[in-house]
């Protein structure tokens, strides 16, 4: 079972890949630097992939996706809310 702490939500609008709330600065609405064809690698079973989110220039490893939900290699949220 995939833990939800390490999980992310994210949404793809133009091309873009964005999530709600960076998880660490807290900071809404946060264009990441990936791309959809990214995205589809790591579902293919790519290996990881390193994110650096623009906003806090924190690092995130993803190692699963799915349509809803990015999946990193460590817990990236305190709550469940």
């Amino acid at each position: 079972m995939i833990p939800f702490r390490n999980s992310l939500p994210y949404d793809i609008v133009m091309k873009d890949v964005y999530v709600p709330q960076c998880p660490f600065c807290e900071k809404s609405h946060v264009l990441l630097p990936l791309k959809p064809a990214d995205i589809a690698s790591i579902k293919g079973g790519a290996k990881k992939l390193g994110v650096v989110f623009p906003c806090c220039h924190t690092r995130m490893q993803l190692v699963d996706a799915d349509n809803d939900y990015l999946l990193a290699d460590r817990p990236i949220r305190t709550s469940f809310s």
